[in-house]
């Protein structure tokens, strides 16, 4: 697949404890992003933060809070993100869902083999 030039980007955040039918929420994003022919999906766990429940989640030790924020970062081109939203719009029930217009200046993978 190539991917060049202007693009979006969907970043959904959520916590890491959140499901869907029992398997991680973010797992299940990056899944469905997969069958839907998107040009990938990343997840990133945060140290700390808070959201609309404005109570803070973070990793230090003595916190009682172990539901840690994740990013889940998918980028590709405008219609093929558009068109995967629906199942973010269903997966989704807490949390944040943001679109950012990006330009792709490398996308490339490993060669076979390598």
């Amino acid at each position: 697949m190539r991917l060049s030039g202007p693009a979006l980007r969907v970043t959904i955040v959520t916590g890491e404890n959140d499901t869907w039918h029992h398997r991680p929420l973010y797992s299940e994003i990056v899944h469905r992003a997969r069958a839907a022919g998107l040009a990938g999906a990343s997840v990133f766990r945060g140290i700390e933060g808070f959201g609309a429940s404005s109570i803070v989640h973070t990793s230090r030790l003595l916190s009682l809070s172990e539901d840690l924020p994740v990013a889940i970062v998918i980028v590709d081109s405008e219609d093929r993100v558009r068109a995967f939203l629906p199942q973010l719009d269903e997966l989704v029930t807490e949390g944040l869902v943001i679109l950012d217009a990006v330009e792709v200046i490398t996308y490339t993978g490993r060669k076979p083999g390598a």
